[in-house]
């Protein structure tokens, strides 16, 4: 390690006035101590936020919820309003990470990590989005793990979140406060940043933005809802590709559809193309395998991960099926 000042903050002023002088904040730290202990982030400054009220679920005047920044991840999972409106959250969230993890782990801080690409981690390889100009190693390396859409030539990491994936696939929006105490709300598809040819930004901040709360908009109900997540193993292990499935459908015809994928971007991926050939339709095999049939639209598999192109259909239309049932 290497030398560094931690700031406890009493408040939101407090948090805010020392993010501001480029304090780093910092919550449950699964993330960023990792980074820090293997040097690929290198802080001068850490500013302690736990202390700050952003821990409460909350209903919206619109009908849909707010969870605040700091609610933990086994929270989230268990509470009782996310469980019983919006599943697909709460499975993303317990098929995340390990237990004792999602025990530390905040919301904000889940979408703030960064991937787990072994190059990346790597400070001797070759990285662009730890060290802008330097190359990816990934593209002519090993990169069976890594992803197929929404690539560049400069970066082919996938996000490592999967409650980003089940927030992508519902619409969520990010609430932001700034230095000045300015306040903005984002949605996470622009919050979270592609690579293109500034691979090191990977979300839409400002200096100094600290992440107040997500927000989930109002769905129309019935709402039908899960996520299915694809790994080597069964625990304790990213995504190979996964999928978040939210569906209305009334009188045996779907009236709305957001679908997601994981593990097969460089952010989570929205499929609305898949949406598209699913509303107005009636649930069936035959619908499922062809609204899948287009997950992969625009894929570029490299040397390794060719497999994905497959297995991200296969992973959608199986959580189609699941979701939606058969007529």
């Amino acid at each position: 390690m290497y030398p560094f000042t931690i700031t406890k903050a009493s408040g939101t002023t407090e948090a805010l006035k020392a993010g501001g002088r480029g304090g780093r904040y910092i919550a449950g730290g699964t993330t960023l101590v990792d980074l820090m202990r293997e040097t690929v982030e290198r802080p001068e400054a850490l500013v302690d936020i736990t202390a700050l009220p952003l821990h409460d679920v909350d209903r919206t005047e619109g009908g849909g919820l707010r969870i605040g920044a700091l609610v933990r991840m086994a929270e989230a999972a268990a509470h009782p309003a996310i469980r019983d409106s919006y599943p697909v959250i709460s499975q993303a969230l317990e098929l995340s990470a390990s237990a004792q993890l999602r025990n530390m782990a905040t919301i904000g801080g889940n979408l703030m990590q960064r991937t787990r690409c072994t190059y990346f981690r790597d400070v001797t390889a070759d990285c662009n989005k730890r060290k802008p100009g330097s190359g990816c190693a990934a593209l002519n390396g090993f990169n069976r793990g890594h992803a197929i859409l929404g690539t560049s030539d400069q970066c082919v990491a996938t996000h490592p979140s999967d409650l980003a994936v089940a927030l992508a696939a519902l619409g969520a929006s990010v609430h932001l406060t700034a230095p000045d105490g300015s306040k903005r709300t984002i949605p996470i598809t622009d919050f979270l940043l592609q690579p293109g040819s500034t691979p090191d930004r990977e979300q839409a901040l400002q200096p100094g933005e600290l992440i107040t709360a997500v927000e989930i908009p109002a769905m129309p109900r019935p709402l039908k809802s899960g996520y299915l997540k694809v790994r080597d193993r069964q625990s304790y292990e990213f995504a190979l590709t996964s999928a978040a499935v939210a569906l209305h459908i009334r009188g045996r015809v779907i009236l709305a559809a957001k679908v997601a994928a994981g593990g097969v971007g460089t952010v989570p991926w929205r499929l609305p193309a898949v949406e598209q050939a699913l509303i107005g339709e009636r649930p069936s095999d035959r619908l499922w395998h062809k609204a899948a049939g287009h997950a992969a639209d625009g894929a570029h598999p490299l040397r390794h991960n060719g497999f994905k192109v497959e297995l991200l259909k296969r992973t959608v239309e199986q959580q189609l099926r699941t979701v939606g049932g058969t007529s």
